[in-house]
């Protein structure tokens, strides 16, 4: 049985606000624990309508204080936005206050548009080697003893996991040559999984850390009692996506019966595409195609993201596939 996660976005539906957003992730994170989840991450993106988890390491927080036992981190921490340091001191200050359930998940992508980026004061010269510098110099800070003159306190000596995520090549070469732990952004953009897990399989070098390759793999389900119940539910996925990809990013939608049926063929394709790692359906279906994705991959870990309007239906989906792994 392949070990679940949970991905989170703290999604903000239409009609709601991130304060309700945040209750129910926090309702999701204490359910998911309850049902066996090993970890429970938040991602963060800036200036999204419909997406409440951008101050991620207060939201890690609030979730962590709120459990027990589930692993709860960044899917991922934005570097490129931050100073390594500010990073240090978070992540080792969520670690003082959770021991051992701490995870740091590191993204190179900024989350945002450029002009958001700018508004983070964060510097938006092109230069490829500036996220491994800033990886390196982030574990350095957070090891026991850092060959830097600046210290991170709290943070050095601060057990904290890091993980590559990434949804390209770039990520996977970088996990591999640091010997971290890999998570591919397969539940939004899969075109290169396969081959981004030979190359860090293939090129993993053991670190203190980790001795040996570790993949997890972002994956949708939209699950319900039956067939029709995940479909119609998944519309709301869909129409933000289409919202997004056009131009039009907003709070998640409501479902829409026929909407899939309704969009003109460019529209449906670009879903087929980037949502093909996506289980929807019922019991049966989904445990079927969740088996099958983790048999293709041999995923050590899979991530479950569920973009559910109605937060009792989003809470049966968890339900569903956990008991289908």
């Amino acid at each position: 049985m392949v070990p679940l996660s949970v991905l989170d976005l703290s999604p903000i539906v239409e009609g709601g606000d991130a304060a309700q957003s945040f209750r129910n992730s926090l309702s999701l994170a204490q359910h998911a624990e309850g049902l066996g989840y090993r970890r429970y991450w938040l991602a963060e993106h800036h200036g999204m309508p419909g997406i409440a988890s951008a101050a991620t390491a207060i939201l890690i927080g609030h979730i962590a204080g709120g459990t027990q036992r589930i692993r709860v981190g960044a899917g991922g921490i934005m570097l490129p936005n931050h100073s390594p340091l500010v990073i240090a001191e978070q992540f080792g200050t969520l670690e003082a206050l959770y021991p051992g359930r701490i995870d740091l998940g590191l993204g190179r992508a900024p989350g945002s548009d450029q002009a958001t980026s700018r508004a983070l004061r964060r510097n938006l010269e092109s230069d490829p080697d500036q996220f491994p510098r800033d990886v390196v110099e982030l574990m350095d800070l957070l090891s026991d003893e850092p060959r830097q003159s600046v210290r991170a306190v709290p943070g050095q000596g601060a057990k904290v996991p890091v993980w590559i995520l990434g949804s390209s090549l770039f990520g996977a070469q970088l996990a591999a040559m640091l010997g971290l732990p890999y998570a591919f952004a397969s539940h939004f953009a899969p075109g290169l999984m396969m081959q981004a897990i030979e190359v860090y399989r293939a090129g993993f070098k053991p670190s203190a850390q980790l001795d040996r390759p570790y993949v997890m793999l972002g994956y949708n389900v939209i699950a319900a009692d039956s067939d029709e119940q995940a479909a119609l539910l998944a519309t709301s996925l869909q129409q933000a996506f289409v919202n997004l990809r056009t131009g039009r990013p907003g709070k998640l939608p409501p479902p829409r019966a026929g909407y899939y049926e309704s969009l003109p063929a460019q529209a449906r394709d670009m879903l087929e595409s980037v949502l093909s790692c996506t289980a929807i359906g019922g019991p049966d279906t989904v445990r079927r195609e969740l088996q099958a994705f983790a048999q293709r991959t041999k995923a050590d870990e899979l991530m479950i993201t569920a973009q559910v309007f109605d937060h009792a239906a989003r809470l049966r989906s968890y339900e569903i596939a956990a008991a289908s792994a």
